[in-house]
């Protein structure tokens, strides 16, 4: 299952603009919000697909009938771009385990690169929920390595990936891999690059929340 927030008109569409504004990508704070609050709202339409058990709650005058969340949330994220989600996911299931993997593309002279792990944390993720964040979606390399990865803590029931701004190519390849998968997605961007850049896409999110790094 695949949803696509932009296709629908909401306030949502403004969050993504604004993630995509040159101009107000200078302001990281707010950069970093609009990254939460986009994932605030992912994590909205996404509670719709859990599993709830009845409950009742006693208040001051009587008791209210409801139903609450039944499954077990883990929330894994690829440092460092995929934190400002987290925290909007966290927002949200703030009961939730977490699990956070570093995995970078490490470039090489001639243009291409690979993925590098160096770090995982992770509790058991035998028959939770598993939640990924990572604002982008380029090739799919690194959520297939980070998936991969994170399976070896356990087989969850059900595989959620959450990101901000997903190309068609890599959108596609992770769909091939991983049918099961349900994907929640800002926006969806045709074109991605030889050097698997998204066009018009929204630049590095990690460097636009947290500032420049050291290319090795």
């Amino acid at each position: 299952m695949t949803f696509i927030l932009e296709e629908k008109q909401s306030i949502a569409n403004h969050f993504i603009a604004e993630l995509r504004d040159l101009n107000i990508q200078k302001d990281r704070m707010r950069f970093r919000r609009n990254m939460e609050r986009l994932a605030e709202i992912l994590a909205y339409e996404m509670s719709k697909s859990f599993m709830y058990e009845a409950k009742d709650v006693e208040t001051q005058l009587g008791v209210a009938h409801t139903s609450l969340i039944s499954d077990r949330i883990v929330i894994g994220t690829i440092l460092r771009a995929g934190l400002a989600m987290h925290m909007g996911l966290l927002n949200y299931f703030d009961k939730a385990d977490n699990a956070f993997i570093s995995a970078y593309r490490k470039h090489h002279k001639d243009g291409t690169f690979e993925i590098s792990l160096q770090y995982v944390s992770c509790p058991d993720l035998n028959n939770c929920v598993l939640v990924i964040s990572d604002p982008m979606l380029a090739s799919g390399a690194s959520m297939d390595v980070t998936i991969r990865q994170l399976r070896q803590f356990g087989t969850p029931k059900e595989l959620h990936i959450a990101t901000a701004i997903a190309s068609t190519t890599g959108l596609e390849y992770i769909q091939r891999l991983y049918p099961d998968a349900h994907i929640w997605i800002g926006a969806l961007d045709e074109e991605l690059t030889a050097k698997s850049y998204i066009v018009p896409g929204l630049g590095d999110a990690g460097d636009l929340a947290f500032g420049s790094k050291l290319q090795e």
